[in-house]
């Protein structure tokens, strides 16, 4: 039966990490927004890790945080720990990480949507896409409610004909054995999209209190109170420990005994699973000699006993997982409560998309999170924010959003996506940015807020702190750069003791600060600051001297390729009409279809000949463009 449901100007398809963000950053904006999702008990749920952040995703949140998102706060409220990674390397690949209560991290996410201005919730299954000529214009759900909008975001995740596999069992179901979406993939196939099949897995879970701790190492959370959101200002103390085990080469045995059993091996399983999240039978057979890999047992909340095996992934039967969790130390008489497993589910090519995130195919459609071939909760909301804040100014008429490689974490995601595709799940990492000195956890707000600040995210209160902080960064550093270092007997001996060289002629502190051994601690002690500096502003001082040979260097690249990202491509222009193009970069130019010359050249298979050509083309003016019959 058909029904008039409502109108709005924004929808979302699915209440994930994705979907939160989307949907929130939409209403925030000032969009009237319905979130349509298949379980409001399963709003920001955590089927796989009960974490959020690490290498690069860690990042990635405080991004989405500068921008005027919700996951750090949201993690910030409900952490059960805090640790910075890589504290002992350089400021580039330093990343916090945080254990989630899970169930705590969905309530507050839930609360948060249902307290939110602008934004409706509603249970139901979308099965269909109201499509008028090319144009998406609202969603038909399976109650048969018509629902319409200006913009529609698809944040599906791992639902789209998700199917569970364990062993040789495999039946229809989205993660955690909710209802998968069927339906809605045959429509989007209908439409045109090009699908692919991917898979990710999940480990054991077990009960906590069958666990021999005395067997395993501590792994505690940092004392130094820490938040991924920069307007935190209140901690969680009480952090609960996590700790460290190994499989055994019994465990490995087992493996290689049983692998015709995993549906990894034995062809049940057809979809690409994460390279840089595999499984344990994955891991055995791929490093076949290493004796043993590490196993770290997570808390997945305060109010329960079930701890996840990170680290033991795995789809092989359950009787097999009881009898590998028997052979590691710590586990020998652990509970089985839930077994792991892999599941398949439909993701789109992300090719089809562009740069914001809208389909190339439909317009007003826009997909966010896994179902563009991501993997991981971070990667999802960086896209979601970005899907919804395109989604939002599309229906308000406002401009679209676009962040380049230099300014995010999230700007490499996207373009990665969009530009190159992915033929496995997708997942960030500091290798990807040729930046990355200049995309740090310390500095996201100073490349974000003020455009988060324009679009509307964020206050003016937040806005003023932001502008505060960046004036005392300047004026310290401007101080450094004017205050000189004599070499009197008590600065030599912090030198001294910090293991430099002395002194032999007075020298400006700042470039006493950027000897590698000196720290803005020993400045300070040394030619202390009439006015309090906060730990942040410190932080950024510190860095900024110390690295800024490096990072001018960094910025002079970045206004290098601005130059060919300024280089604009029409969008109707005919690569069959450029003679000289090989046939590989035609081809991919064609599906891609570039928004600039930077774009083009990251294109796997355009090469720089090919790029050559094309800037011909285009700086002759002989734009060849595809006529409009």
């Amino acid at each position: 039966m058909e029904y008039h449901g409502g109108t709005y100007d924004v929808i979302v398809i699915g209440a994930g990490h994705a979907g939160c963000e989307a949907a929130l950053a939409s209403a925030r904006i000032g969009a009237k927004t319905l979130v349509i999702t298949l379980n409001l008990d399963m709003i920001a749920f955590m089927p796989c890790n009960p974490s959020i952040g690490g290498p690069a995703k860690g990042i990635v949140v405080r991004e989405i945080d500068a921008l005027g998102g919700e996951m750090a706060k949201n993690i910030d409220k409900t952490y059960i720990q805090m640790r910075m990674l890589n504290t002992g390397k350089g400021p580039a690949v330093r990343a916090l990480r945080a254990q989630a209560d899970k169930v705590l991290y969905q309530r507050e996410m839930k609360k948060t949507l249902e307290n939110q201005e602008n934004l409706t919730l509603l249970q139901g299954k979308v099965e269909r896409l109201i499509v008028e000529d090319g144009v998406c214009k609202g969603v038909i759900t399976q109650t048969g409610a018509h629902y319409y909008a200006k913009a529609v975001v698809i944040t599906t995740g791992t639902f789209l004909r998700g199917e569970i596999i364990i062993g040789d069992i495999k039946y229809s179901s989205g993660p955690n054995n909710q209802q998968p979406s069927i339906k809605l993939s045959e429509h989007l196939e209908e439409l045109g999209f090009e699908l692919v099949r991917f898979k990710t897995g999940t480990p054991p879970r077990v009960n906590s209190r069958t666990i021999d701790y005395s067997k395993t190492e501590i792994q505690p959370g940092d004392e130094e109170p820490r938040a991924f959101s920069y307007e935190t200002t209140t901690y969680i103390t009480d952090q609960l420990p996590c700790w460290l085990t190994y499989t055994t080469e019994e465990t490995h045995r087992i493996i290689d005994e049983n692998l015709h059993l995993s549906p990894m091996y034995s062809g049940m399983i057809k979809g690409t699973g994460p390279r840089y999240c595999p499984s344990i039978e994955d891991k055995v057979v791929r490093f076949h000699d290493k004796p043993r890999h590490q196993i770290f047992l997570e808390p997945e909340g305060r109010e329960t006993e079930e701890v996840y095996v990170q680290g033991l992934s795995t789809s092989l039967p359950e009787h097999i997982q009881r009898k590998l969790l028997e052979t590691i130390p710590g586990l020998e008489k652990a509970q089985l409560m839930r077994a792991g497993y892999a599941i398949e589910y439909d993701a789109i090519v992300p090719t089809q998309l562009w740069p914001t995130l809208e389909t190339k195919l439909v317009k007003n459609l826009y997909t966010a999170g896994q179902i563009n071939g991501t993997s991981g909760y971070e990667e999802a909301a960086g896209q979601g924010i970005m899907a919804g804040i395109n989604a939002a100014h599309r229906a308000l008429g406002r401009e679209e959003i676009i962040l380049s490689r230099s300014d995010a974490y999230i700007g490499v995601l996207i373009d990665d996506l969009v530009t190159k595709g992915t033929n496995e799940p997708y997942r960030l990492l500091t290798s990807r940015a040729e930046y990355r000195l200049l995309l740090r956890h310390d500095n996201a707000d100073l490349r974000l807020t003020e455009l988060g600040y324009r679009i509307g995210l964020i206050s003016e209160e937040r806005y003023r702190a932001f502008l505060a902080k960046k004036e005392a960064i300047e004026r310290e550093k401007k101080r450094l750069q004017t205050v000189i270092m004599k070499p009197t007997p008590e600065v030599q001996e912090v030198i001294r003791q910090a293991g430099g060289s002395e002194l032999k002629d007075g020298i400006r502190a700042a470039d006493l600060l950027r000897r590698p051994e000196m720290t803005y601690e020993h400045i300070q002690k040394l030619a202390p600051s009439d006015e309090e500096i906060a730990k942040e502003v410190a932080e950024q001082v510190e860095i900024q001297i110390k690295y800024e040979g490096y990072i001018q260097k960094s910025l002079q690249e970045v206004e290098r390729l601005k130059k060919m990202e300024n280089k604009k491509i029409p969008e109707d222009i005919d690569y069959d009409a450029i003679q000289g193009l090989a046939t590989e970069a035609r081809q991919k130019l064609k599906q891609v279809r570039p928004l600039s010359i930077a774009q083009a050249s990251r294109i796997s298979g355009v090469n720089p000949a090919d790029i050559s050509i094309l800037l011909v083309y285009l700086e002759q003016g002989r734009i060849a463009r595809v006529s409009n019959e």
